[in-house]
Parts: structure tokens; C-alpha cells; sequence
């Protein structure tokens, strides 16, 4: 590896992690997935360096990383403690519900959003990115939109 892959990996850093977290909804996740994100990267940086986007090429990987990661578990994992840290994207000016909100939904549905609200996206690049149709980024994006709308209706409902 050469000075460019630690230029890389120290101007971006930061960003992909909040990508990470973003897609895991979890602070530890998000570091895993970055570090077996840049370590997969480093084993090809001389052929990525060549392409026009290295940071697109890595969160691809993240996005694969994740999908495979939650394939394999399936199943909800508990938690003992509540993290020692929390985490605020400047981007959502500290939108808590809307974190709280996005964690309920099944990590495919909620990666499809993220991407495509999140990292503004268009779909054709979303189901590449996920492996899989078009038709699928949309079906997944109804759907979850449908969840939070009735999660929010609930809660308006419980608030009267």
C-alpha cells in the first residue's frame, strides 16, 4: 500500500463510519464494519485508486459487509447494558426519533432508505449496490415507508 490509501483512509474516515452507522444503527457494528470495509479495500487499493471512485467502491463493500452480516444472524440480538456513548449526525441536527424510528425496520428496508434519502441515491445504483432489482429497492422502500407511517400514526394516537 502506498501514502494514498492512508490519505484516503484519513479524509475519509470519519464519513464512513457514519455510513456505517447509519446502515448497522449501532456504534461498535459501525466501527467493525468500516475496519473489515478498509481492510478488504487495502488488498485492492492498487486496482481502486485507478477507478474515479474509491469512497463509492468501499461503501459498496459496507453495504455487502452489512447484508451478509445481518443474513447470517437473523435474528434480534440482546443487549445487557445500554452503550456507554451515543452518537448525533450533524447532518439530522440530533433527530433522535428518526434514528429511533429507522431501527425498528428490517436492516434490508432500512439500508434501502438510508441509501436513498440518507446518501441520495437512485435506485439503479442502490440495487447494485445491494445485489439486488430495481424492483426490489422499490418494493423495499414501500414497505418501509408503510411501517413508519403506521408507527407514527400510533404514536400520534397514543399521544391523544
Amino acid at each position: 500500500m502506498d501514502d494514498t490509501f492512508d490519505d484516503f483512509v484519513r479524509g475519509r474516515g470519519n464519513a464512513l463510519f457514519r455510513y456505517g452507522f447509519v446502515l448497522t444503527g449501532d456504534v461498535d457494528d459501525a466501527a467493525d464494519l468500516v475496519q473489515e470495509a478498509l481492510l478488504r479495500l487495502g488488498d485492492s487499493w492498487h486496482r481502486v485508486i485507478r477507478k474515479d471512485d474509491p469512497e463509492g467502491y468501499v461503501r459498496t463493500i459496507m453495504a455487502r459487509q452489512h447484508i451478509s452480516w445481518w443474513r447470517r444472524r437473523r435474528r434480534e440480538r440482546l443487549m445487557a447494558d445500554a452503550p456507554d456513548r451515543g452518537y448525533t449526525d450533524v447532518r439530522l441536527d440530533g433527530d433522535d426519533a428518526l434514528w429511533a424510528e429507522l431501527a425498528t425496520l428490517p436492516p434490508r428496508q432500512r439500508a434501502v432508505l438510508v441509501l436513498r434519502y440518507y446518501e441520495d441515491l437512485p435506485d439503479a445504483e442502490i440495487a447494485a449496490i445491494l445485489g439486488v432489482s430495481t424492483g426490489t429497492v422499490r418494493s423495499q422502500a414501500s414497505r418501509a415507508l408503510d411501517k413508519l407511517r403506521v408507527g407514527r400514526r400510533a404514536a400520534l394516537m397514543e399521544e391523544v
